[in-house]
């Protein structure tokens, strides 16, 4: 078992979010997002000065991606939808699926371009959501049956492409088109964590490869090498940590989201920073997250 490391870094961001998600990093504007899904809003840090701006929405956004410095593209329960960054103004790009019991979840950009992005159900009914492929406009339905996607990321190289159904707790591995991100083979289980505590939750793959999965109920950031060895632990002070984000100039930085979702009274009460988001407080070898393609 591989010792966990004691926490060292800081609380980055004091709002406790229901469900903190999503995190990414825009290194022009050294501004990270993330989104508190429950509380339909998507929160904007500058890094720099500290500055910080909680923008409401209209829906459950949970994945945010870069277009160009006056666009972004958010994933909700409602569809994608194209965010003008100046105006704060939406405007509906593609729908992911025709199910109005789903919202979006996990979902990373390749560097194609192109998004993966999860469905689950509201309540997370079981096999109730699905993995897509989205390049420009069009969808690609490629994982159904899942009950809560998460940990989606790609390697280095483009060529590999990393998931799992937290429902399941195995950390999959597929290998992808690195010019498409469309799958080449079949799925295979790169770590079976369904007997160890917590579950797979939101992971990111820095640039030696490293899988770096936030430990949902664990309390913990594993660290996986891409033959599914687990080399590090570092603990997060919440019990929930959801999805990790580089961050800094150099994406030298690990910026950590948490919630405080299903804890009553009590357990919040014994987790008094849950749903609250950190610095992890070590040097990683971080990448900027690509810019999605609109065509």
């Amino acid at each position: 078992m591989t010792d966990l490391v004691a926490f060292s870094g800081h609380i980055l961001c004091d709002f406790a979010s229901e469900l903190g998600e999503g995190p990414t990093y825009d290194p022009r504007a050294d501004t990270a997002w993330w989104f508190n899904i429950k509380g339909q809003e998507l929160h904007e840090l500058h890094l720099g000065s500290g500055h910080k701006t909680i923008h409401p929405l209209p829906f459950l956004g949970s994945v945010l991606a870069t277009i160009d410095p006056g666009r972004q593209l958010i994933a909700s329960d409602q569809g994608l939808f194209i965010r003008d960054t100046a105006s704060f103004s939406l405007s509906p790009f593609a729908a992911i699926e025709d199910k109005p019991g789903n919202r979006s979840n996990d979902g990373r950009v390749h560097p194609s371009g192109a998004l993966w992005i999860g469905t689950m159900g509201r309540k997370a009914e079981t096999h109730a959501g699905a993995i897509y492929h989205v390049a420009g406009n069009r969808i690609t339905r490629l994982y159904g049956n899942i009950t809560i996607p998460n940990g989606i990321c790609f390697s280095p190289d483009g060529a590999t492409a990393y998931f799992t159904d937290t429902d399941v707790n195995h950390l999959m591995r597929v290998a992808i088109d690195p010019a498409t991100a469309l799958p080449t083979g079949d799925p295979v289980t790169l770590s079976d964590e369904s007997a160890a505590p917590g579950g797979i939750d939101g992971s990111v793959c820095d640039a030696d490869g490293l899988i770096w999965n936030c430990r949902w109920g664990a309390g913990a950031v594993e660290v996986y090498k891409p033959d599914g060895q687990k080399v590090a632990r570092y603990a997060v002070p919440a019990t929930q940590p959801s999805c990790p984000a580089f961050i800094g100039a150099r994406a030298d930085r690990l910026l950590v989201t948490s919630a405080w979702q299903d804890l009553d009274d009590a357990a919040r009460s014994a987790d008094p920073s849950a749903g609250k988001t950190f610095e992890l407080g070590i040097d990683v070898k971080g990448r900027f997250e690509p810019a999605f393609r609109l065509s």
